[in-house]
């Protein structure tokens, strides 16, 4: 499996995903600077980090979304290549029109760190099928801005479509619908603001989140 992990100024999360990936799959990701032009051949999985790309200027993901990297992992994603987008990346894809919908200030106006209690709304997208549907896995969230909005409309489409990965399984920063991770139309890119990769061994408090790693590198393996 050949990954890689983008790194754009102010992402302070990617070497925890490097880290993560390269201690679930057996082979250490490449690491690709937001300002190359283009994505190294063959990758089979994109993580998109988390942390303050820009420094959160403009709108979180809004300045990172417009990195020459970018254009190369849309099309990769357009191409059914896995994405992965946690926290800030989540953010970046919703600002790349990867995902609908968008994140705004949580509703309590605060920056929110702590470990929280996460349904599995759907398991059987390549991200989550190590994950039983229904069952509630526990992972840490650090956000200003994970508030998820989306319209009536937008919300339904996902709900009716079963693109609604993760759901808060009690009320975190506002989300409508308490939404902490949708997934594409083609089910080929997830974004979630809990992470994933601060929950993979006991001594970070708890692997609820290595299923994920776990389930995308079996997909992998498998196709």
């Amino acid at each position: 499996m050949k990954a890689a992990v983008i790194t754009f100024p102010g992402s302070n999360c990617d070497r925890d995903m490097a880290v993560a990936i390269h201690k679930i799959s057996g082979k250490a990701p490449l690491r690709v600077w937001h300002g190359d032009a283009e994505l190294p051949d063959g990758l089979d999985f994109i993580a998109l980090p988390g942390g303050f790309s820009y420094g959160d200027y403009l709108r979180s993901g809004a300045m990172a979304a417009n990195s020459p990297i970018m254009r190369s992992v849309i099309d990769a994603a357009n191409k059914g290549v896995p994405v992965l987008g946690v926290c800030n990346g989540f953010q970046v894809l919703t600002e790349s029109g990867l995902l609908p919908g968008a994140l705004m200030r949580n509703a309590g106006q605060t920056f929110i760190c702590r470990t929280v209690p996460l349904k599995v709304e759907n398991n059987q997208s390549l991200f989550t099928s190590r994950y039983e549907a229904g069952q509630i896995i526990h992972i840490p969230v650090a956000h200003h801005d994970g508030n998820y909005f989306a319209d009536d409309a937008t919300l339904d489409r996902l709900e009716g479509d079963g693109r609604v990965a993760f759901r808060y399984a009690e009320p975190c920063n506002g989300s409508r619908r308490d939404i902490a991770g949708i997934l594409n139309a083609a089910g080929n890119v997830l974004g979630m603001m809990p992470h994933p990769e601060r929950a993979i061994e006991d001594e970070l408090g708890g692997t609820d989140g290595r299923a994920l790693f776990e389930s995308v590198f079996e997909s992998l393996a498998v196709a």
